[in-house]
């Protein structure tokens, strides 16, 4: 008799454990579990941790509230310039209602992807090649909002949206690679012209200066001679300004009553010989 009892209370106690087996469920910290009892929808959503069901009644499902990053593939579309292009994207989304996650579609993670697509398609087609290829923040905020919204009512939020590449046809590259060739050019160009235009106006006022010194034209010819004696030439041709004869006729209209002295310097200076490397002058 005891021996039959000890055996039920075996029996019982093995029962029990595969009760408590089939019964327990273990929800984890990024999950949440969402109870269907014969079918139905059974009470709030079920926190991490250790949880009972019934077996054969109920069925425990468990649902990742962990950010899920989506890659969209790559979609080809005209822009509003009429350009082809081929851009991808990604999503980065997360489940805040499991419930509706499971009850108000069928595959949230599929229906989340094929709205990305279609959204994807529809930015290219209302933005400019300029946009898709520089006023990329814009573009993420518009796409954002046009998956979130429908995503709202499936228990999915969409945290962020971004443009990951943008293909342009090889055409179109060279195109662009010549417009920004053009551009350069076009710079450069301007650059030079302004430049030639602040030295212009800088020899301007040099001559302006010179012409009312007269002193200062002779002192610039002086320094012309010396650059030009320093170098290894035999030859040295020297123009004589008017302005200098000039000056020298003024000059040499002091030194002597017939006033040729200053040409006679004058034609001095046009023939001094101009001195080699090694200290001895040569002619021409």
């Amino acid at each position: 008799m005891l021996q039959q009892v000890l055996g039920a209370v075996v029996v019982v106690c093995c029962l029990g454990l595969v009760y408590f087996a089939m019964a327990a469920k273990v929800v984890k910290q990024y999950e949440r579990g969402v109870l269907f009892r014969l079918g139905r929808l059974a009470g709030d959503t079920r926190a991490p941790g250790l949880t009972l069901v019934i077996p054969f009644v109920d069925r425990l499902h468990k649902v990742n509230m962990q950010i899920v990053t989506l890659p969209i593939p790559a979609q080809e579309g005209i822009t509003r310039d009429n350009v082809t292009v081929r851009v991808d994207a990604v999503v980065y989304f997360r489940v805040v209602d499991a419930a509706s996650a499971l009850v108000k579609v069928e595959d949230y993670k599929f229906a989340v992807s094929q709205m990305a697509q279609t959204s994807l398609r529809s930015i290219i087609g209302k933005s400019d090649l300029d946009d898709l290829l520089s006023n990329r923040e814009k573009l993420n905020q518009g796409l954002e909002l046009m998956i979130d919204s429908p995503a709202v009512g499936w228990g999915v939020q969409v945290d962020r949206v971004e443009i990951k590449d943008v293909s342009l046809p090889d055409a179109m590259k060279r195109s662009m690679a010549r417009q920004a060739e053009a551009d350069r050019e076009r710079r450069a160009r301007i650059i030079n012209a302004d430049a030639e235009l602040q030295a212009s106006r800088k020899l301007a006022e040099a001559a302006q200066q010179m012409s009312d010194t007269p002193a200062a034209l002779q002192l610039r010819l002086l320094q012309t001679v010396m650059a030009v004696s320093a170098e290894k030439n035999s030859t040295l041709v020297l123009p004589i300004p008017v302005e200098l004869l000039r000056f020298l006729e003024r000059g040499g209209g002091t030194a002597g009553p017939d006033g040729d002295a200053g040409q006679r310097g004058a034609a001095a200076l046009a023939e001094q010989p101009a001195p080699n490397g090694d200290g001895t002058a040569s002619h021409g």
